[in-house]
């Protein structure tokens, strides 16, 4: 749960036992994070020991243990959430996201949903959601979709456009690459990343067809150059947005002032109603 969690649970303190607002603050405390993101390097590096056939050889044992140990902590601290939170809980995405990589880990080593054990290894996202700094990245991202949509449209138009004339253009000389629109659009993709687009896809193509970077160098320059820049720049500006919305006060200082200035006035008012007369 992040801060402003505890902070919505903390508003409905009149119908919330005292003991959980102090369970909530005990897990929320920058002590047990510290410890449950402890938790969660230790378990990456035991996760990536597991790799190692060598290594599960001498010491796969004590390995298991440990990460046993560690799915224990993760699931402890979330039965703590659930009941210091209740409703609560429900309320924020992180904590289906922390659910949904602890539920994988508990799926049975053996049957038909054996394959999902793999999936354990999705307990190091976990740190997105402990993290505040990881988190806000996250939140950023998830925040910057609607306006990447715009850009991935003109990217997909982009695309599309310069596949059906490379396919036309290239496609019989050259079919492993440009034969059918879906290589065309794999080799553009490959263009665009800078992955041997030069020696590798142009150069060849230029021996058969001189003026063939009239087409690729304006590809280049607008889809890694441009459209790139665009989803970068949209990412800053949303993560701009955020921190400046988390810095902002509730009540802009002008507003401030006035209801300070108002409450002072009606107080003095007050003070001189109850003033017993003749005082």
């Amino acid at each position: 749960m992040s801060e402003s969690d505890l902070l919505a649970l903390r508003a409905h303190q009149p119908t919330v036992a005292a003991w959980r607002l102090r369970l909530a603050d005990w897990v929320e405390s920058a002590r047990i994070q510290g410890v449950i993101i402890g938790v969660i390097l230790l378990n990456a590096v035991i996760l990536g020991f597991e790799t190692s056939p060598a290594v599960m050889a001498e010491h796969g044992f004590w390995l298991k243990i440990a990460d046993k140990t560690c799915l224990a902590i993760f699931c402890v601290e979330l039965v703590l959430k659930l009941v210091a939170y209740r409703v609560h809980f429900w309320r924020s995405g992180w904590n289906w996201f922390d659910l949904i990589v602890i539920g994988f880990a508990l799926v049975p080593g053996a049957g038909p949903w054996a394959v999902l054990r793999s999936l354990r290894v999705l307990r190091v996202l976990r740190l997105l959601t402990v993290v505040p700094q990881l988190r806000r990245v996250v939140a950023a991202f998830l925040h910057s979709i609607p306006g990447l949509s715009g850009v991935v449209a003109v990217m997909g138009v982009f695309f599309y456009t310069f596949a059906v004339l490379t396919t036309k253009l290239f496609g019989a000389a050259f079919p492993e690459w440009f034969g059918d629109l879906g290589s065309s659009l794999y080799t553009l993709f490959q263009i665009m990343t800078l992955e041997s687009w030069s020696m590798g896809i142009v150069r060849p193509l230029m021996q058969e067809f001189p003026l063939a970077w009239t087409i690729f160098v304006p590809f280049i320059v607008i889809a890694t150059f441009t459209i790139l820049n665009l989803f970068i720049g949209i990412i800053v500006s949303t993560m701009q947005e955020l921190r400046d919305a988390d810095t902002r006060p509730l009540i802009p200082e002008s507003r401030a002032a006035e209801l300070i200035a108002r409450l002072e006035h009606d107080l003095a008012e007050l003070k001189q109603q109850l003033r017993p007369p003749g005082a």
